[in-house]
């Protein structure tokens, strides 16, 4: 029996079986927790059910992020399965294309900037207050996934660091609010991971190759790295963390300079 055995995790943000959000989602299966979905548009439902079904889940519901009224219906229809759950995972970040190439000088602009913080950091806040009434009295868990743009300038990164920045706030603020209430929200800063979300940073093989030379452990990390941690941070051998950021990223994030 895992350490989850019991509890009910809804996952948002679940595209591909090389996502983060995949890592997380079989971390949290095998720990014992039950799952519920989304996907956002008919092209990705088949894809997600596709996914839950290998996890024991038929909870796939529709939701685009952008959407107050979907998210309200897709937590209406959670509830319409659970009568409350314990996890919230926050798998989901946005900037369009343009905004992550070249100089962030350049490409920056105002509806690049609304969107990246829309759907990468509010969709969050969102989320949880929505989801807030059905996890109230649960001792339950938010989580959501950054990067060490949030805190340092990286080449192409550019608007999508800012809403990074942007996030890790939100999340200390969800923690500072709900703490009283027993709920908890931490963040992952996972080192780079080649995904289908990470193929549209420019320079990612490169980055890939740089986190492997530089960290400690001297290799990039998994998207199973990432889950592990992410199931250790929703479960309750984690009670007394809220409102932090676990970098998982082999150590990069330590590292000041080299000699060789």
């Amino acid at each position: 029996m895992g350490f989850l055995a019991g509890k009910r995790a809804v996952v948002v943000g679940l595209a591909s079986n090389r996502s983060i959000g995949w890592g997380i989602a079989r971390a949290l299966k095998a720990q014992g927790a039950e799952l519920a979905f989304n996907y956002q548009g008919d092209k990705l439902q088949g894809r997600v059910e596709k996914m839950a079904a290998e996890l024991d889940s038929e909870i796939v519901l529709p939701l685009d992020v952008a959407e107050d009224s979907q998210i309200a219906s897709f937590i209406d229809g959670v509830a319409a399965h659970w009568d409350g759950f314990d996890i919230l995972v926050h798998s989901v970040a946005y900037a369009p294309a343009e905004q992550l190439q070249g100089r962030y000088i350049d490409s920056v602009n105002r509806e690049g900037f609304r969107v990246a913080h829309d759907i990468s950091s509010y969709s969050f806040a969102a989320l949880a207050k929505a989801a807030h009434p059905l996890m109230v009295g649960r001792q339950g868990a938010l989580l959501t996934l950054s990067y060490l743009g949030a805190i340092r300038a990286l080449p192409s990164y550019n608007v999508m660091g800012l809403a990074k920045a942007s996030l890790e706030a939100n999340t200390r603020f969800l923690a500072y609010d709900l703490g009283p209430e027993g709920i908890r929200v931490n963040a992952i800063s996972a080192g780079p991971i080649k995904t289908l979300a990470s193929a549209g940073i420019k320079g990612m093989r490169q980055m890939l190759s740089t986190a492997a030379e530089t960290s400690p452990l001297k290799r990039n990390v998994t998207i199973d790295d990432v889950g592990n941690s992410a199931a250790f941070l929703c479960s309750d051998l984690a009670a007394g963390i809220t409102g932090h950021v676990l970098y998982v990223d082999a150590g990069y994030s330590i590292v000041g300079m080299q000699f060789d």
